[in-house]
């Protein structure tokens, strides 16, 4: 049922309710009325009558003359003594025919009264009148007139009243129709437009609603509804932006709830926690279970109770790196961590510091050994052939090693200044490490390695085929000239979300001294420099891992294996 027809129908039954005992009240007040008037009428004859009798000598035939001047022709008039005989009688002739009257209700309540009234049938007549009798002390006057269709019709109300209010009550009806419909019209329209904005067609609704109150009141409603709706969508885009921000910013940050929940963080924060913490974490709990976070927990836990906007900052030092770690507690109690790698922009600086010296140094070295080799030849024509052949030989290694050099200086130079020379495509990253695997697993048998491959069952990016190549087989090469022996490596993509897969490669050879761990990504850097030279190396191997991470919008980073060895952590972007 409509609220218009309910908001009718309660209407219509209260004021039916009001018109019915109006109606019924002014009826029977009516009627009343009209029984007064024609009681009145009979008194006042009772009174002439009683008047007449008491000053006149009087015989039935003067009587009768008497009461013939009186307008009704039809009234019965009845003269009785105080015990009930009848004296006089304008219908019967023959008062000996009349049986008592002390006994006939009119005249009872006369007796109790002095006046009394009733309609009943006449034993003497026959026929049914109504009475009306006065006692005078030692006299009763009765009047009556026959109670027929005439005097019913006299007495009854009046019927005009009856179709006034009739009238009245059905032109209420109608208005009450009319009211409830305008009152409800806005009504009606405002739930049309709750029930269109609900379904999203909100853009496509124009709802006129009526020029009054309630009109006013509606178009307000839906005003401030639309308002409500655009300033949601420039919070969402203004959200949309914040996200987007965070994923693409260089500092890892972590918005968190009242009891430490994650809300919302980026990769980078990821990829820091698992170095603070030194495992692969899912969540962010184990990072406030640290040590070097429980002035970090003390401070959230007093802002929280204080109801401050607050912050503080610390400097921790883990796994080889410096971070930089700030804590921000808004004023709806949820709060921000961000953790920056201070580490990383002092190794920056320190590279740039020292990359000219390095590359002269390490460019100085085989082109030393190739000029010694060749004024040996030179300047000792008598050398035997064997001995020349083994300086050429020298020679041609050191040569080797310099297009090395050379070509791995190309590629960072390349990546570092022009690295949209990359062409892009999907690359399955899952095929690109069993590539690696099929080239060096000669390799790999002859120096008894074990490979576990833990990974997911689609991991694709949008990238460089050539450099994520270089990724995985620089870190296999590391782990073959430098970790040892019947080894494991272990590649394991180990977390996956909206826009990253992150990665972890480890071995259990010998290891990285923490104190190295670092600048192990730093051009040049060599943790044991001898033996990295006699292993033929040119020092960077892991600076074009790091830089193709980069490129691939990803991170990196090494710590120490808990069984020994060394741990590399890097995500890559999807797209």
């Amino acid at each position: 049922m409509t609220l218009s027809r309910k908001l009718f129908l309660y209407f219509f039954g209260i004021f039916f309710l009001i018109i019915s005992v109006i109606t019924f009240f002014q009826y029977e007040r009516e009627k009343e009325f009209r029984t007064e008037q024609l009681d009145q009428l009979l008194s006042t004859y009772n009174r002439t009558i009683e008047k007449y009798v008491s000053t006149q000598s009087w015989d039935s035939n003067s009587l009768d003359e008497f009461i013939s001047i009186f307008p009704d022709s039809m009234l019965r008039v009845t003269l009785i003594d105080s015990v009930g005989a009848v004296l006089f009688d304008t219908s019967v002739s023959d008062k000996s025919k009349l049986e008592n009257h002390i006994n006939r209700p009119e005249i009872q309540a006369a007796q109790a009264e002095k006046e009394g009234k009733a309609i009943r049938h006449s034993t003497t007549l026959g026929i049914d009148f109504y009475y009306m009798a006065h006692y005078f002390g030692n006299i009763y006057v009765r009047t009556a007139l026959p109670y027929n269709l005439n005097l019913m019709e006299m007495l009854k109300a009046n019927t005009f009243f009856l179709y006034f209010m009739s009238f009245i009550f059905l032109a209420a009806v109608i208005a009450l129709f009319l009211i409830s419909k305008n009152f409800t019209d806005s009504i009606t329209r405002l739930r049309l437009f709750t029930i269109k904005a609900e379904q999203g067609e909100i853009e496509e609704t124009d709802i006129r609603f009526p020029n009054d109150e309630l009109g006013e009141i509606s178009n307000y409603i839906v005003q401030l509804y639309k308002r409500l709706l655009k300033v949601k969508d420039e919070v969402n885009n203004e959200k949309e932006k914040l996200i987007k921000h965070l994923q693409i910013s260089q500092e890892g940050l972590g918005i968190f709830s009242t009891d430490k929940k994650e809300l919302l963080v980026n990769s980078h924060f990821i990829q820091f926690s698992n170095i603070l913490v030194g495992s692969q974490t899912h969540n962010s709990n184990e990072l406030f279970q640290l040590q070097e976070f429980s002035e970090i927990n003390k401070f959230i836990d007093d802002s929280l109770d204080n109801n401050q906007l607050t912050q503080t900052k610390k400097v921790i030092e883990k796994n080889g790196k410096v971070f930089m770690v700030r804590c921000i507690v808004f004023q709806d109690d949820t709060f921000e961590i961000s953790i920056n790698d201070i580490s990383a922009q002092e190794h920056e600086n320190e590279l740039k510091r020292h990359l000219t010296q390095n590359i002269s140094h390490e460019l100085k070295t085989p082109v030393s050994s190739i000029l010694g080799y060749m004024e040996s030849i030179i300047d000792n024509p008598d050398l035997t052939p064997e001995r020349q052949k083994f300086f050429i030989e020298r020679s041609y290694q050191q040569a080797h090693r310099l297009s090395a050099l050379l070509q791995d200086i190309s590629t960072l130079n390349k990546i570092d200044e022009a690295g949209r020379l990359f062409a892009k495509e999907r690359c399955d990253v899952n095929q690109v490490i069993r590539d690696v695997l099929n080239d060096v697993h000669l390799q790999l048998e002859q120096m008894e390695f074990i490979v576990n491959l833990k990974l997911r069952n689609e991991t694709t990016v949008v990238g460089n085929r050539s450099l994520l190549y270089s990724i995985f087989r620089n870190l296999t090469d590391n782990a073959m000239a430098y970790g040892g022996h019947n080894l494991t490596i272990e590649i394991n993509c180990y977390r996956e979300d909206e826009h990253f897969y992150y990665f972890s490669f480890l071995d259990n050879g010998v290891g990285i001294p923490e104190e190295h761990l670092s600048r192990i990504f730093e051009r040049f850097y060599r943790v044991d420099k001898g033996r990295s030279r006699k292993a033929g190396g040119t020092g960077l191997g892991l600076a074009i891992v790091k830089n193709a991470v980069l490129f691939h919008k990803g991170t990196i980073s090494a710590k120490a294996g808990e069984g020994g060895g060394v741990t590399f952590l890097f995500s890559l972007r999807k797209l």
